[in-house]
């Protein structure tokens, strides 16, 4: 069973969350909150696969959600972040990821329609991997209409394919059979063929991984699925 915890200060927004859990079969709700403090107590006391939260509660109505993902990310990274959000803000995805995009996801709330997508959505961050809202995707690449994710190697794109899993350089290394140098020469060289060069390094690493999340969410070539590990 996948345990959630659902953080929401709005009641329909929490009625609505809790009846398309229970439409997923393998899901067990575990805890409902309204604020950020609620949500960090019963996240102690529950120790939950994943919870599924708002971006703005209270006590500021500001990032309350993003609040709850930097908490766990350094105490219990093992727990998984879905942000809900009303509207696509790519901002939002950016200060998610920051760190590593290893189980965290973002989903519009209009996807709760389906709790197919829901449930789609709570297995990649449970097994690990990242969920971007295929929504979000669009607005974060149109800057950049052409990915260019054709021009990688196999290599290349093995790899782009572990950084969107939120693996280090080192676990890519491991994973790949080859040396952590020859990893750094391939994800700068990744960098290039994206045209991704005015950046920090950071927001370069998470941009790529949002570039091949967005290919495989649209089926482009050769993509896998953004929870195929």
């Amino acid at each position: 069973m996948i345990r959630v915890v659902v953080a929401d200060d709005n009641f329909l927004a929490r009625e609505g969350i809790t009846r398309a859990l229970s439409m997923i079969d393998d899901v067990e709700l575990v805890g409902v909150c309204d604020d950020l403090e609620s949500t960090l107590r019963t996240v102690a006391d529950t120790s939950p696969d994943v919870v599924l939260t708002d971006i703005r509660m209270p006590p500021t109505n500001t990032d309350e959600g993003l609040q709850v993902a930097a908490r766990l990310r350094e105490t219990q990274p093992g727990i998984g972040v879905i942000l809900l959000s009303q509207h696509a803000q790519p901002s939002y995805v950016l200060e998610l990821f920051d760190d590593s995009p290893e189980r965290r996801g973002y989903l519009l709330k209009e996807r709760l329609r389906s709790h197919q997508e829901l449930g789609i959505a709570l297995r990649h961050v449970v097994d690990g991997s990242s969920y971007v809202d295929p929504a979000i995707v669009t607005p974060l690449l149109q800057a950049r209409p052409h990915t260019h994710l054709d021009r990688l190697t196999p290599r290349e794109r093995e790899i782009l394919g572990l950084i969107a899993q939120g693996a280090s350089n080192s676990a890519i290394a491991e994973a790949a059979g080859v040396t952590k140098r020859a990893v750094e020469r391939h994800i700068n060289a990744i960098f290039q063929k994206l045209e991704l060069t005015d950046d920090t390094t950071t927001n370069r690493r998470v941009k790529a991984a949002l570039t091949y999340l967005a290919e495989a969410h649209v089926g482009g070539p050769g993509a896998s699925p953004s929870g195929d590990r």
